[in-house]
């Protein structure tokens, strides 16, 4: 080998280990940022500033960070001889990177997000403290939440600016439960928006969203008008992990199985969430089984994105079934998914009726001006963020009709009005700002803590009285009015929570008026049927 051909080789020999150099830099994960650590090849932790989730939040996510330096900056560095303007701490923790089995999409992270920026804006422009929404990522699969227990649990000592709650969670699953125990064992208030599994209890652990047990109540309230033939189907997830199947499934055999003979009318599918084994949303034999018994009435104990391939199946099927379908499920809200144009037309021609108990109806929501308070207030600076952000691909074509924006808002204000009011009760209504100001000039004001924060949560409640059932302290969301009671029959689920349910498609119209039936409100059997 002469000279030259020496320095081919050695020219090449450099350029494959420069290549396999590189190869290996791109397998290794990247170097989280500032709050975060690695954990199975996730950044989790939290922040206050922007984090490293999937692109089509970067819009939101930055948003939220420039609130919150703005909100430091009001404490720290106010300008124009600004008073200091006092904030705590609320932190989201959910997912912000998703995959094709993780347990929120990239739309409702979005729109979970927006509702509670925009519940942050909101409690941002009102007098007393200001809030910094933390931004705490616990993987995709909810999995990853020890790490981020163990760097907000400090933060609720902090003197200066303290975490006075935790919401978010976004699935009922065993981790949830741990991740709320493990907050509660530090006496953390946390707040689950759309968790309706009544296995999701622990100390200090409440739920702006009705329980499957609640949620059914509404049906059977609705069927008792509406039985139909009686003729029953019940269709569940058999996925082990998910313990909002499982435990609908039971409430459904609970309070329908004898009435609709479901005990030997059932079948299931595997849900798309999760790593069990075998083909997701298999759902032929399942529309097969539906037409055989000639079944009009199917209790699905399944989450909303599965439910478009029990349609199409149903609508696919040549059922001998000449009477209409109805499909009873429970949720936060109309997943867009439901309700897209394409099985819109297989519900209508295939004469199939999704009857959903839910958290909210913002299908209903058609004129603002004829809306209430909580919800008109809500929807006008929901509008005001889509215009800042109108390019945002994941706020979707039906940003509202799945009910996350509404309930992460409505969660988010539960503890804002709750510090509110204990900062009120601390320092007399609207006390002086804390520490020193520009001048030097010596503050009186203490914020509250989270244990402040939980017994003003507790005390939130519907009272009692001779003339019927009255609104105090209580909670007047987006989502309708409800409070909170420390009962062991309530177990921290939201007390007098109306709890619509929708018709979709619904009927045309007749030209005539047809009086609403009175919205069921969880637990007013306690005040005799006169919620507030």
């Amino acid at each position: 080998m002469g000279p030259g051909d020496k320095a081919i080789a050695l020219a090449l020999g450099v350029l494959l280990l420069a290549a396999a150099a590189f190869a290996v830099v791109r397998m290794l994960p990247e170097k989280c940022g500032d709050g975060f650590e690695e954990a199975a090849k996730q950044c989790v932790g939290v922040t206050a500033g922007v984090l490293d989730g999937d692109p089509e939040l970067d819009g939101l996510i930055r948003a939220v960070a420039d609130e919150n330096a703005r909100v430091e900056k009001g404490w720290n560095d106010p300008e124009n001889g600004q008073a200091r303007v006092p904030y705590v701490r609320v932190a989201l923790m959910m997912p912000f990177t998703t995959d094709a089995t993780s347990s929120m999409s990239t739309a409702q992270i979005a729109r979970g997000l927006a509702g509670a920026h925009v519940a942050q804006l909101r409690a941002n422009a009102h007098a007393g403290p200001r809030y910094q929404l933390l931004l705490a990522n616990d993987g995709k699969d909810l999995d990853q939440w020890r790490p981020v227990v163990d760097r907000l649990a400090p933060m609720a000592d902090d003197k200066e600016a303290p975490l006075v709650g935790v919401f978010g969670m976004p699935n009922s699953i065993p981790d949830t439960l741990e991740a709320a125990k493990a907050l509660s064992a530090h006496r953390i208030p946390t707040i689950g928006p759309i968790l309706t599994s009544t296995t999701m209890q622990a100390g200090y652990f409440f739920k702006t969203s009705p329980s499957n047990d609640l949620l059914v109540r509404a049906l059977d309230a609705y069927l008792e008008k509406n039985p139909g033939g009686r003729n029953g189907f019940l269709v569940s997830d058999r996925r082990e992990r998910d313990s909002y199947s499982a435990d609908l499934k039971k409430v459904f055999l609970k309070h329908f199985g004898e009435k609709y003979e479901l005990a030997h009318r059932q079948a299931s599918y595997l849900g798309l969430i999760g790593d069990d084994k075998g083909v997701p949303q298999r759902f032929a034999d399942v529309a097969r089984s539906i037409c055989l018994a000639k079944a009009d009435t199917v209790f699905f104990a399944g989450r909303d994105h599965d439910l478009p391939h029990l349609v199409d199946w149903l609508a696919s099927e040549p059922c001998a079934n000449p009477r209409p379908i109805r499909i009873l499920k429970v949720g936060i809200g109309m997943d867009p998914e439901s309700t897209g144009s394409q099985i819109t037309a297989h519900l209508r021609e295939s004469r199939i009726t999704l009857i959903g108990a839910a958290s909210v109806d913002t299908l209903s929501w058609k004129d603002p001006a004829q809306l209430q308070a909580g919800p008109r207030g809500f929807l006008e600076y929901f509008e005001k963020l889509r215009k800042t952000l109108p390019d945002d691909p994941a706020w979707g074509a039906k940003p509202l009709d799945d009910g996350y924006a509404v309930m992460y808002h409505d969660a988010f204000t539960v503890l804002a009005q709750a510090t509110d009011r204990a900062y009120d009760d601390i320092n007399g209504e609207g006390g002086e700002q804390t520490g020193e100001d520009r001048q030097g000039k010596p503050g009186t004001v203490d914020l509250p803590n989270h244990d402040d924060v939980y017994n003003t949560v507790v005390n939130m409640n519907i009272l009692g009285t001779d003339n019927g059932a009255s609104c105090v302290n209580c909670m007047r969301g987006a989502s309708g009015t409800f409070g909170f009671d420390d009962s062991p029959d309530t177990r921290k689920w939201a007390v007098c929570k109306p709890v619509p349910v929708i018709e979709y498609p619904a009927a045309p119209s007749t030209g005539k008026d047809k009086k609403a039936d009175r919205v069921y409100r969880t637990y007013e059997d306690n005040f005799d049927g006169s919620c507030p």
